[in-house]
């Protein structure tokens, strides 16, 4: 959802906090966001532009479940993973040269 939840005026919100994605899909699940609007507020959305070049990296399959582990913690897929793994070294080879 684009919007985030806003205390009422007495301050609490209906909108409980919750403790994992699970929950809070099962909590939507039962709910109508329009029961909320009061409590909502719009937010940005940044949208990336779309990429236009694709490389290939291969990995041993140990490396690649290992990144796959790692990208699946962040909630992330492998490729976004390995990307800012990439944008980030390029950022830190800029600042060192």
């Amino acid at each position: 959802m684009n919007e985030q939840s806003k205390p009422t005026e007495t301050g609490d919100s209906r909108i409980p906090d919750f403790a994992s994605r699970e929950e809070e899909a099962e909590f939507w699940d039962t709910h109508d966001f329009t029961e909320f609007l009061d409590e909502l507020t719009p937010t940005k959305v940044r949208v990336a532009k779309p990429l236009s070049v694709k490389v290939e990296v291969r990995f041993e399959p140990d490396t690649d479940h290992e990144v796959e582990a790692i990208a699946r913690e962040k909630g992330l897929k492998k490729s976004t993973l390995i990307r800012s793994w990439v944008l980030e070294r390029l950022r830190k080879e800029r600042h060192a040269s």
